[in-house]
């Protein structure tokens, strides 16, 4: 039997969570604080509110109490803090990547120079710790660019600047006043890609890999992909654009090359690869990578994962280089998801806490996972600015969207917030079958 601590409060690891609960040898999964959802949604599942999520030491102590035989890291903050070398220390199994691997999300400034030296596709690029080498940097370039803060900033930390003007803006937020502290000492401005943006999340016990899914996410707060980038408002998945080829193109290179070189630069990789891609019309280009699942496309992607499938022992193959043994089979036939996340009033700026959330019928088939909620003398209130994950499925694209907006429906708080394009494009686009890559030899995806 297994004990399961895992590290984060998100509907990530809501997700996870529940997940791993349906592992029959898992006994018991412990959230470190968790949230609202993980507090009350099994009884294989609690919450450890005591010990703060980044005391690492303590939350060792609390783990060999505890019994725990695997600590799974949800976020990125401990992964990046290094949470692996504290379990490993403790003699304590981990699913996360060492410090030393983890700066490829860390530091983006490092990311791309590593995908530089091992050729791997990326936008040309410029990276700076000085804020008047920036500023002379930006005449040279064509608009719009995009400037990102180096280091983690929730997602947040990305501008698309139309003009010189509104990039010299973000600089100075960035590096002169201070908007995201110490990750935004450094920056990348990077030459803007047009084309589909996916994501693709990759397990590695540091030789074998086995890729999920793709996913496509919906980054900024209003409809039409307009207005400031959030942590996300939503999830598809499978990509309706990544076809078998171009899943094939990622792997070869993209996802071979980048664990290759990872170890040829003494960084071998164990976890979740979390890569963000632009399909750009000369093929796929790198936009970011992240050393754990992402939020919220943990949310959508696990819900295709084949119940035969034991996320608890994959994790575990991770850790103990047996990976190759696994075999991941994800529903038959075409299948979609979608997450509409529900953000608070303000959001991604201010927002207000303490509204209490009422939760009506859910319609069968539609899980509702937790992000920024907790629970106050046993009555569900907001507790961050991404509020609630509604996630469904569905045999088409259009039937996955509809069952997750039915799913909204049932919520109700104090300026709540959603976005009513989530996939819209692709159905409005979509005027023929649709294949969508599968990870299992034989297995084929289509959609009519």
């Amino acid at each position: 039997m297994s004990r399961i601590l895992l590290v984060g409060k998100g509907g990530r690891e809501h997700a996870l969570a529940w997940r791993l609960s349906q592992s029959p040898p898992a006994e018991h999964i412990y959230g470190v604080p968790g949230n609202g959802g993980t507090a009350r949604s099994s009884t294989k599942i609690s919450n450890v509110e005591d010990v703060k999520a980044d005391d690492y030491p303590t939350l060792m102590l609390r783990a060999k109490h505890l019994k725990i035989t695997l600590v799974v890291a949800g976020s990125d903050q401990a992964v990046v803090d290094g949470i692996e070398g504290f379990c490993t220390e403790a003699g304590l199994s981990c699913f996360a990547p060492t410090k030393a691997a983890a700066i490829i999300e860390g530091s983006k400034s490092w990311a791309k120079g590593f995908m530089r030296r091992q050729g791997i596709p990326t936008a040309a690029y410029g990276s700076f710790d000085d804020y008047e080498h920036a500023k002379a940097y930006l005449a040279e370039l064509k608009y719009p660019t995009v400037i990102k803060v180096s280091g983690l900033a929730a997602g947040k930390g990305v501008v698309i600047a139309q003009n010189m003007s509104d990039a010299d803006e973000a600089l100075q937020d960035f590096m002169i006043r201070g908007k995201f502290g110490s990750a935004g000492a450094t920056v990348v401005i990077e030459e803007f890609l047009s084309g589909d943006e996916i994501s693709v999340l990759t397990f590695s016990d540091g030789d074998a890999t086995r890729t999920l899914p793709s996913g496509q996410d919906h980054k900024r707060i209003f409809e039409g992909d307009c207005g400031p980038n959030t942590g996300d408002m939503g999830v598809i998945s499978p990509t309706p654009s990544a076809t078998p080829e171009v899943m094939q193109r990622i792997e070869e290179e993209v996802l071979r090359p980048t664990f290759e070189g990872l170890r040829s630069e003494g960084l071998e990789f164990t976890g979740l690869l979390f890569t963000g891609l632009m399909l750009t019309a000369s093929g796929p280009k790198v936009l970011e990578h992240n050393a754990r699942f992402g939020d919220p496309e943990a949310q959508s992607v696990l819900l295709l994962i084949d119940e035969s499938t034991d996320l608890a022992e994959i994790l575990e193959a991770c850790t103990q280089k047996r990976l190759h043994e696994i075999s991941i089979r994800t529903i038959t036939g075409f299948a979609c998801n979608v997450v509409v996340v529900v953000a608070a009033a303000g959001y991604p700026e201010s927002y207000s806490q303490g509204d209490i959330i009422e939760i009506g019928a859910l319609p069968a088939g539609v899980m509702l996972f937790h992000a920024g909620t907790r629970l106050v003398h046993e009555e569900l209130v907001t507790a961050g600015g991404r509020v609630l994950s509604v996630a469904a499925t569905g045999p088409t694209l259009e039937a996955a969207v509809a069952m997750a907006y039915k799913g909204v429906a049932s919520i109700q708080f104090a300026n709540m917030f959603y976005r009513k394009d989530i996939g819209r494009s692709y159905i409005k686009q979509r005027e023929s079958p649709i294949r969508v890559a599968s990870n299992e030899p034989g297995l084929k995806r289509t959609g009519s």
